[in-house]
């Protein structure tokens, strides 16, 4: 019998993933997680590990820092590799994706391929971000779906649950973006792809602790992947 899996990448997350571990293995779906770690200097992977002799926590801990998108990709093979898990959920340490919020993720993958936590499907329903971090978020929302003809409002969400079926129909060694970047990347191929998608709506709260991974190069590398989706044979 297949059982969901909850992929959760961390990097310095040490506050947050032992506050989080405990709700996730309490959520009535009975689902496994997996924390894919970048062997973080602030002790997260000890933290973890703590937790792995239940049997339903797994760490896979990779040897350095080499970016969000990459942390999925690891994790995404990892479930994989395994038959028993499915659907499988991508989602953030920090609490900005309410645990709550997977049951219906998952219950909407009853009728679609892709469901994604949206915090722009239903008006904006960010809370605790700067203006700067919601105009920018909200506008490269508005530049990818312009661009790469997405008919979603929330493509760079990162709070995102998939059938298994869906996610074998990725080339995962040819994603090699990060940050927004990937997740538009992901969404878009799965969605040229055939696969349909739904978007669930989510408040999004800023991080409990811990700062944000945000960088400019992330933002640029996602202002340039949109064109290299759409017209790839430029590129």
């Amino acid at each position: 019998m297949k059982k969901p899996l909850i992929v959760v990448p961390t990097y310095n997350e040490v506050d947050n993933i032992r506050k989080l571990l405990p709700v996730l293995l309490n959520l009535p779906l009975g689902a496994d997680v997996l924390v894919v770690d970048d062997s973080s200097p602030d002790g997260t992977g000890d933290v973890v590990r703590k937790f792995t002799s239940g049997g339903r926590v797994h760490l896979l801990q990779r040897p350095g820092k080499a970016g969000l998108g990459q942390a999925y990709i690891a994790g995404f093979g990892w479930a994989l590799e395994r038959e028993e898990y499915d659907p499988i959920i991508q989602m953030d340490a920090d609490f900005s994706h309410s645990p709550g919020k997977i049951v219906k993720l998952v219950d909407a993958l009853k009728d679609y391929d892709l469901a994604i936590g949206s915090r722009y499907c239903s008006g904006v329903n960010v809370v605790n971000w700067p203006l700067s971090r919601l105009l920018l978020s909200w506008f490269a929302n508005r530049y990818t779906k312009l661009v790469t003809g997405l008919p979603i409002e929330d493509a760079t969400g990162g709070f995102k649950a998939f059938r298994r079926e869906t996610l074998e129909k990725l080339d995962l060694s040819s994603i090699k973006s990060d940050g927004y970047s990937f997740q538009i990347e992901v969404t878009y191929k799965l969605y040229k792809a055939g696969c349909s998608i739904a978007e669930v709506p989510i408040v999004f709260v800023d991080r409990h602790s811990g700062t944000s991974k945000m960088t400019k190069s992330i933002v640029w590398e996602a202002v340039r992947m949109v064109w290299h989706l759409r017209f790839p044979k430029l590129f």
